[in-house]
């Protein structure tokens, strides 16, 4: 019995010792393209907003447990929540960041609202009077307000087609409060 568990202790011993050998070099050659170049000179690396929203939403289908009769229902539901938490948060906490010539999106892909546009660049210049700052700074608690209330409807849509643990999952995942 001792000499048998030895023998697994050996082999468990070296299937570890081997994983953490091949492992710097499979993630290495991982890194690499086809002619040895970095991913992202073969653009393979680059960020596809679509291919990541469709991963998502295929994870929380998993999530779920949906059927794809289910899903059918709930997906457009689901991807409009994401949609209205992704509009609730637009200009929070961004700051200027970079945008891609020709485009009104930010540095991850989101729309910077006009008034938060307004409101950074009246921040910004020292001439500002306090009434144009406190002006600005209500057009964008307003549109932050009017955003808060369609992610609240949107949420109350999608919670009439779930089953109370798919609600719990949710919550869980932080598309449903």
């Amino acid at each position: 019995m001792r000499r048998l568990a030895h023998a697994w202790m050996m082999v468990v011993a070296a299937a570890v010792l081997l994983s953490t050998t091949l492992s710097p070099a499979q993630e290495e050659s991982g890194r690499r393209g086809q002619r040895g170049e970095p991913r992202d000179r073969q653009g393979m690396g680059r960020f596809d907003p679509s291919q990541m929203r469709s991963m998502m939403l295929d994870r929380i289908k998993q999530q779920l447990n949906a059927t794809d009769e289910e899903w059918k229902v709930m997906e457009p539901l689901v991807a409009n929540v994401v949609e209205k938490q992704r509009e609730a948060r637009s200009g929070l906490a961004l700051g200027r960041g970079t945008r891609r010539p020709g485009s009104e999106e930010g540095p991850w892909g989101v729309e910077t609202s006009q008034q938060v546009e307004a409101l950074q660049t009246a921040v910004e210049n020292e001439q500002s009077s306090s009434e144009d700052i406190k002006s600005k700074l209500k057009a964008v608690r307003a549109e932050r307000e009017k955003k808060e209330k369609e992610l609240k409807t949107a949420r109350e849509e999608l919670r009439k087609v779930l089953t109370l643990r798919q609600e719990a999952r949710l919550v869980l995942m932080g598309l449903l409060d």
